[in-house]
């Protein structure tokens, strides 16, 4: 098993956040991982992603060209990954900053409007754990739970205040990705008996 995803957004989103939390849930299930991180010089503002490897073998490099899955939280992101992605790779979209309609009809797209859920829960900086748990449910290598625990250990001691709506903006994150699933055309799904 190798996933690979890129998380990507404006600095003050949480992009790396977000990132560092999936790559210690990742060591925490005894996987190997990578939290490769990039981001311009202004931080606050400027552009910031980082790709996070997992695999139950060891990883030759962090470095990945086309990547599996991507979480877009603004409308840069999306012109420069959407285009990057493998074909049927998974493309999260935050629809609240990004209100054009993915180009590619090879991707399975997720959208979901992760500044308003945020804003919904109490905190708009929520928004990068709304789109990781919409991450989990659609790539489920790793549990809602079994991150959220991770969580309990990496969230800084400033913001212990927050675990609990944290947890609640994964699980929220993971409820709207299943229900935004599309049905397998008929004759992809399965025969029933």
């Amino acid at each position: 098993m190798k996933a690979d995803v890129v998380f990507a957004g404006f600095g003050g989103q949480g992009v790396l956040f977000a990132g560092q939390v999936l790559a210690h849930a990742a060591l925490d299930a005894g996987l190997h991982t990578t939290w490769y991180p990039s981001y311009g010089p202004e931080m606050r503002g400027g552009t910031a992603n980082c790709t996070v490897v997992i695999s139950d073998e060891p990883i030759g490099s962090p470095v990945v060209a086309r990547p599996q899955a991507a979480i877009v939280m603004n409308l840069p992101s999306l012109e420069r990954y959407e285009t990057l992605l493998e074909s049927g790779g998974l493309l999260i979209v935050n629809a609240s900053l990004i209100d054009r309609e993915v180009k590619r009809d090879d991707l399975d797209v997720i959208t979901i409007p992760a500044d308003d859920v945020a804003a919904e829960l109490g905190n708009p900086r929520l928004t990068n754990m709304v789109l990781l748990g919409a991450f989990l449910a659609r790539m489920p290598m790793l549990s809602v739970e079994h991150v959220a625990t991770t969580l309990e250990r990496v969230l800084p001691a400033r913001h212990r205040r927050l675990l609990g709506v944290n947890k609640e903006a994964l699980t929220q994150g993971a409820e709207l990705a299943q229900a935004a699933a599309s049905p397998l055309p008929a004759e992809e799904a399965p025969a029933s008996t």
